[in-house]
């Protein structure tokens, strides 16, 4: 693909689709001492407006850690399709029991054991201020010897599409 620009709807598009694609990421917050800590997280809501959705216990540090610094990094890896993305936004705690209901998984069990009446369970939800994505089309063997004949002729290898977007 190329470096090419494309529309800001396009480039939303985009980052919509390799989000839903990877669902697992990291969420980066900021410790007190100033510390970056990631961790990862399941997505909650593959449809991307610009928000993402987690859940968590208001009583973990990564709560405590968006009361005092908001803003946050979440990194995908969607390695089965070459392309990553990151999301940089501000992170609240937001329980709504119908957002919660609509988001909801089965699998949530093995974390939230009584499900929407666990203890302590609340909503992170991540708005988003821009993203930025990297996708490569081809295969990861096709990837390395891209960069293996750059590392020999000393030009880059094409990489495939990178684009930042603003929300």
């Amino acid at each position: 693909m190329s470096n090419e620009p494309t529309s800001a709807a396009d480039a939303r598009r985009k980052v919509t689709e390799l989000v839903r694609d990877a669902r697992i990421c990291l969420l980066t917050t900021t410790a007190v001492d100033g510390r970056l800590v990631s961790r990862p997280m399941g997505l909650q809501e593959a449809d991307f407006d610009g928000d993402l959705w987690f859940f968590a216990y208001a009583d973990s540090a990564k709560i405590r850690q968006i009361r005092v610094n908001p803003q946050v990094n979440v990194g995908f890896s969607d390695q089965k399709h070459n392309a990553w993305v990151s999301v940089a936004g501000t992170a609240t705690e937001e329980w709504d029991d119908a957002r919660a209901k609509e988001l909801w998984n089965p699998v949530l069990k093995a974390w939230f054991p009584d499900g929407l009446q666990t203890s302590g369970i609340t909503l992170i939800k991540v708005h988003a201020g821009s993203a930025e994505y990297w996708d490569s089309p081809g295969s990861t063997v096709i990837n390395l010897l891209g960069f293996a004949k750059a590392a020999v002729t000393g030009k880059p290898p094409k990489a495939g599409e990178n684009q930042e977007v603003g929300y």
